[in-house]
């Protein structure tokens, strides 16, 4: 049942935002730093041109599955919480609260810390900072995030807008200047002269795969989904516009990038967006400066997102008592969940003065692609729940789960081949942690029912 518009009561959000803060969260989440190192890993895997953009075609087109099973179950349950809401309905409240936990241990505040830290080195490119004066500026910038979103959802959803505006200009003047200067001698070449031995098909398929991290975190805004006007409406659109504008940028941006570099070029090269705005003569010698803005604004957007939506899961968790309750309060002026919002944020900056542990978190990616997974199947179990009762059904049938799930598990298999050991310790982590947390919380509830 979806609240009211604009309704809030004590500890409720009340629905501020509309189409465009959800289009913002997730291409604001999706578009960040990995698309300026992506390129070469998958010009590298493609081997050729003409498999490179191919490759993030069909790989964007794979993603959009994801992205419509989003759509259903957020118009499902627009309610804020996101994947912890659809474990939760499935009939998990364990899964689900393992959802979450993990979440706010091992997923959430690592990647806000790690982004703060790449914003300060792409300034760097203009101010030398180092040590303790890289990790205080990084903090800074977590604060001024903090606050935004603290004070108002509504000025949080405007500034998600405008940075994300301001982060795919950049790449769509690139691609629309780029026209004008294109090679076809390069343009959809075949030749590559690269460490890969793959061939045809499985060259294809192997440059598919290596997209697949470039596309992740275009439902962002389903977390917040009790915080949307008209979410029934506006989450689908919203989810499957996402999709479509970070697929015609990726496929836009590699397709200038065939013809202005050749494919050894873009896979040699460890900074292929600034090669590529090298051979644009309107940049020319300025391209570095150029990428190093773009980088810089670009990752603010992905921190500003994430700062905004990631502490919902913790707040939609302590509403049903499965975590501390201080999480699930609203701040009586600013009507933002204050505290959960300032308290992963103070993990993150404890986590920017201590990257080793930053780096051992990062062994929970397996667990967290996991949990993608799992999510995307929880529609064949709600599917069959007379309650389940979507204003949005995604078309299809099982088949876009099946790929969402399929295009998941891509990413487990490769991610566990090169950390199966970190990756077997974080789960039993993980689970040694979590249940016993979620046991203790439920014996609570029941003390206190």
């Amino acid at each position: 049942m979806s609240k009211p518009e604009n309704s809030i009561g004590s500890n409720q959000l009340g629905r501020k935002l509309g189409l465009s803060a959800v289009i913002a969260l997730g291409v604001g989440t999706t578009v960040g730093s990995g698309i300026f190192s992506s390129l070469s890993e998958v010009a590298n895997a493609a081997g050729s041109s003409l498999f490179l953009v191919l490759a993030f075609l069909i790989g964007g087109l794979l993603q959009i599955p994801a992205n419509f099973c989003y759509a259903e179950l957020a118009s499902a349950y627009p309610e804020d919480g996101g994947q912890y809401v659809y474990f939760r309905e499935a009939g998990s409240r364990p899964l689900a609260f393992l959802c979450g936990w993990i979440s706010f241990w091992a997923t959430d505040p690592p990647s806000i810390s790690i982004m703060a830290l790449a914003i300060v080195n792409y300034l760097a490119y203009f101010i030398p900072v180092h040590g303790l004066a890289l990790k205080l500026i990084a903090t800074t910038f977590v604060l001024i995030f903090m606050f935004v979103h603290l004070r108002s959802v509504e000025g949080g959803g405007k500034f998600q807008t405008f940075i994300t505006a301001l982060k795919i200009l950049p790449f769509i003047l690139i691609i629309g200047v780029g026209l004008f200067f294109m090679n076809n001698s390069t343009l959809l070449s075949s030749t590559h002269l690269a460490s890969t031995t793959a061939t045809g098909i499985t060259a294809l398929l192997a440059g598919i795969s290596a997209t697949t991290w470039s596309f992740d975190g275009m439902g962002a805004a389903c977390y917040m989904s009790g915080e949307i006007k008209d979410p029934e409406k506006n989450m689908p659109r919203g989810l499957i516009l996402t999709a479509l504008i970070v697929l015609g940028l990726y496929v836009g941006l590699t397709f200038v990038a065939s013809g202005l570099l050749s494919i050894d070029e873009l896979a040699a090269s460890d900074a292929p967006i600034a090669l590529l705005a090298s051979k644009i003569p309107v940049i020319g010698n300025g391209a570095g400066v150029v990428v190093a803005i773009m980088a810089i604004i670009v990752v603010i957007g992905s921190l500003s997102s994430c700062i905004m939506f990631q502490p919902r899961i913790e707040y939609a968790m302590a509403q049903d008592g499965l975590f501390f309750k201080q999480f699930g309060t609203v701040h009586p002026k600013y009507q933002t969940p204050a505290f959960s919002i300032v308290v992963q944020c103070l993990v993150a900056i404890v986590l920017i003065f201590a990257t080793s542990l930053s780096e051992l978190l990062g062994y929970f990616t397996v667990i967290a692609l996991l949990k993608n997974f799992l999510t995307f199947g929880t529609i064949f179990v709600l599917r069959r729940k007379p309650t389940y009762k979507p204003v949005y059904k995604m078309p299809g049938g099982v088949i876009m789960p099946i790929i969402a799930m399929a295009m998941t598990a891509t990413l487990i298999y490769s991610t566990f081949i090169w950390s199966a050991l970190p990756s077997i310790i974080a789960a039993v982590v993980a689970v040694g942690t979590g249940l016993p947390a979620y046991y203790l919380m439920e014996r609570q509830n029941k003390k206190s029912a």
